[in-house]
């Protein structure tokens, strides 16, 4: 299901500012959260993240 385009925006602006995955709150995302991370993904949220 995608996301609200408000809050993939807003996700996006949030990860800009990490070198880390971080979840739509800013807070950093647990490797061990693989449905996170799988969404973190699939709306190309990664592409956001800080080099």
């Amino acid at each position: 299901m995608p996301l609200d385009p408000k809050v993939k925006k807003q996700w996006e602006k949030l990860q800009q500012k990490y070198n880390f995955p971080v979840d739509a709150t800013g807070r950093p995302i647990d490797p061990k959260d693989q449905k996170t991370l799988a969404v973190w993904r699939e709306e190309g949220i990664d592409r956001f993240q800080q080099s």
